[in-house]
């Protein structure tokens, strides 16, 4: 077990899945009213890991056939990375707060087709997964690999595990614009530093 390419791989995820999006409203308002949600998040966590996993072993597979696939994932990659740090700094200042209005689903058939909608219904959670986060696993050897796919899903269950069980305690402070701010800020610097290190 390789643990840098391991926390490499667990940064990385983490910054992509801590984005504010509908996936984690969703998640997150269950976790506040206390609703359903093992299944919310036992599906998030099912997902990512069958995604990550494809993307990250599918994509070597890739490279083996055209090698130059690795040079133009990496570059590509730093590329998406800069653009993402990028759109979460401006997240950051629109100063705004997400809490726990909106819809919760109290009936468990309801709330698993929900979130699974939720979920692949979602363009970017194939873009996230399968492609980039595939794509950078891909380039490491068979053993970091590994590594690196542990990293990623480990994030997915550090993350989904702790807003859904810990939506309730985190009421207060998610409800703070500047929260989020800090989120977002902290994401951003976490992108471009690894946009840095594959460019270097």
């Amino acid at each position: 077990m390789n643990w840098f390419v391991t926390f490499s791989g667990f940064g990385i995820a983490l910054g992509l899945i801590a984005a504010i999006g509908a996936q984690n409203a969703h998640v997150l308002r269950q976790g506040i009213a206390g609703h359903q949600v093992g299944v919310s998040v036992a599906v998030c966590i099912i997902l990512d890991t069958v995604l990550m996993s494809a993307g990250v072993y599918g994509m070597g597979a890739i490279i083996e056939l055209w090698p130059p696939f690795e040079s133009v994932t990496r570059i590509g990659g730093a590329l998406f990375l800069i653009g993402f740090g990028a759109m979460c700094f401006r997240s950051a200042f629109k100063n705004q707060a997400l809490g726990g209005e909106g819809r919760v689903i109290e009936s468990f058939w309801p709330a698993l087709w929900t979130i699974v909608g939720v979920s692949l219904l979602n363009p970017h959670v194939y873009l996230d997964t399968l492609v980039f986060i595939g794509s950078l696993g891909a380039q490491y050897g068979p053993e970091d690999q590994f590594s690196f796919a542990v990293g990623a899903v480990s994030a997915s269950w550090v993350w989904f595990l702790s807003l859904g069980y810990g939506a309730r305690l985190l009421r207060p402070t998610f409800e703070n614009p500047k929260a989020w701010t800090i989120l977002d800020v902290g994401i951003g610097l976490v992108m471009w530093s690894i946009a840095l290190t594959l460019l270097l």
